[in-house]
């Protein structure tokens, strides 16, 4: 028997926009799919991209309810519907999303660049659901969290942030993925105190997912979405700076930062041949020239 193992041939794949219509979802909803776990996607061994296997495809069409229910699972809505959902006013919704109660899921710029939270419909169905939220919706508020919301408080950014950090943690595949993931929420100032090697601090950019696209570099949409990806909470600062440490100390010891090959030129190399021969090759004896150096070497003096 031949020692090879035979090599199992890859699952066939579709591109994620035709994944998209044969589950029968928007472009956006697939992502947001992806996104949240519900669709799972494979590496493309080109590189080109995540990709999903027909036998994915076969599993969620075989699920209960779908497509509808795959369809409703990705619904979100904005602070006034989902106001409605909860049978309160748009302004309590916004303070308790503001309190951290309520998670938004994305978020886009208006044409004012103003930002628009958005939320799962199905959370916030989960969230009325619970009985111990009854009173939070339909009774006054606590005195302390109603000092919390006149001090200016707003956990929705960090709540997105960490949950855009989930998806880009389950999506990394390696150690120096999951460092440039971290990354992503901080600012240069940070990861240069953290990543001190050059060569190291080169690869985990490399690794750091631009934040979500919200025009095109430089313009204000994006400089805003730049904004609300850099963490700007002290303790929310120190946790990711640890978890990066930590994070960094594995990619090491996982596999060493690329470095550039160190190329001599012709002339160098020669240079350092000829100063190698002449270090270390036994340099033979001076002998005298001439008619008395053979004198010598046969043993007789001269007359």
């Amino acid at each position: 028997m031949s020692g090879h193992t035979a090599t199992q041939p890859s699952q066939p794949t579709c591109a994620p926009s035709r994944a998209a219509r044969e589950l029968g979802l928007k472009r956006g909803e697939f992502d947001l799919a992806v996104h949240l776990g519900r669709i799972r996607t494979v590496p493309d061994e080109t590189g080109a991209g995540p990709r999903v296997t027909h036998a994915e495809l076969d599993r969620l069409r075989g699920e209960k309810g779908f497509p509808e229910a795959l369809r409703e699972g990705v619904k979100v809505v904005g602070t006034t519907a989902g106001a409605a959902l909860l049978e309160i006013s748009s302004a309590r919704f916004t303070r308790l999303a503001r309190l951290g109660l309520l998670v938004p899921v994305k978020f886009y710029l208006n044409r004012y660049r103003a930002v628009v939270w958005l939320y799962l419909a199905d959370e916030l169905r989960q969230f009325a659901a619970g009985q111990e939220n009854a009173v939070i919706l339909r009774q006054r508020m606590p005195e302390r969290l109603r000092s919390d919301l006149d001090k200016g408080l707003d956990r929705r950014p960090r709540n997105w942030r960490q949950r855009h950090l989930g998806f880009l943690l389950r999506q990394a595949a390696d150690p120096w993925q999951r460092a440039g993931a971290l990354a992503a929420f901080l600012d240069p100032v940070q990861i240069a105190e953290i990543v001190t090697d050059p060569y190291e601090r080169a690869h985990v950019h490399r690794f750091r997912p631009p934040p979500p696209s919200h025009g095109a570099p430089g313009s204000p949409g994006a400089q805003l979405a730049g904004q609300l990806m850099t963490a700007d909470d002290p303790d929310e600062i120190a946790w990711l700076r640890s978890d990066l440490t930590q994070t960094l100390r594995e990619a090491r010891a996982h596999r060493a930062a690329p470095r550039p090959v160190r190329r001599e030129t012709p002339e160098a190399t020669a240079s350092t041949a000829t100063t190698r021969a002449t270090t270390t090759e036994p340099k033979e004896p001076d002998h005298p020239r001439g008619l008395l150096s053979r004198l010598l070497r046969r043993g007789s003096r001269p007359s």
